[in-house]
């Protein structure tokens, strides 16, 4: 679903914060198990503003915002993912009920993890009614949009979502997550490069990504926490 307010937008600051622009709803959200499957639970109340700044670097004293602690600690957030397009650069799993497809963007929530099997397994075994039905939700679970499923038509199955923001919280691992950005929401690099629009994405906010501005799951071996 397209947006339609041209004020809505995230723009990474060099070497600084992501600034947030058009009154984008922003909650946390608590990875929790589910039996051998995971969701989402609502986490703490966070403020509401038309903009607001969120840490980048990992460092501020006032997550999720920016407390310009990027300052002192000379933050390098030099953006270094790939600007191609998620279907040129993404690997084709083909199926008898579903396609799939996974450019290995990985933020490591484990909702491609279900009871049945995992959202690759699923979507080999997809002419099992129930495992295809599966397979769209391992898929369309994924916060990084890693994975994205195709029906045999070629059309993409997604949710559904407004534009909002959500601080990912992962106590099961004794961590804190990224930013998960879902809607279609614009991003701008510092250099005025706007991302491929996409419905769900993960960026970092440990500060260790190797691929800038999105979550590589280095919050995991950082053992970054913002409480």
């Amino acid at each position: 679903m397209e947006n339609t307010n041209k004020k809505i937008k995230i723009k990474i600051l060099k070497d600084g914060p992501y600034v947030v622009s058009g009154n984008i709803p922003l909650v946390e959200k608590v990875i929790t198990p589910k039996g051998k499957e995971y969701e989402f639970t609502d986490g703490a109340l966070l403020p509401q503003t038309e903009q607001y700044e969120l840490c980048r670097c990992g460092k501020s004293k006032n997550p999720p915002f920016c407390d310009h602690c990027h300052e002192e600690s000379g933050f390098d957030g030099t953006e270094t993912a790939t600007r191609e397009k998620y279907e040129d650069r993404a690997e084709l799993i083909e199926g008898p009920g579903l396609n799939l497809m996974d450019d290995h963007r990985c933020a490591l929530a484990r909702f491609c993890h279900r009871k049945e099997g995992n959202a690759w397994s699923l979507t080999r075994n997809s002419d099992n009614p129930k495992f295809r039905e599966e397979a769209i939700i391992a898929a369309t679970e994924c916060p990084a949009g890693r994975l994205v499923v195709f029906d045999k038509a070629g059309k993409a199955i997604e949710p559904e979502y407004e534009p909002s923001i959500c601080v990912i919280q992962d106590p099961e691992r004794g961590v804190s997550g990224g930013i998960f950005v879902r809607g279609n929401i614009p991003i701008e690099s510092s250099d005025g490069h706007i991302y491929e629009i996409r419905n769900r994405v993960v960026l970092c906010r440990c500060g260790k990504s190797d691929n800038k501005p999105f979550c590589d799951a280095s919050h995991m071996p950082a053992k970054f926490l913002d409480k």
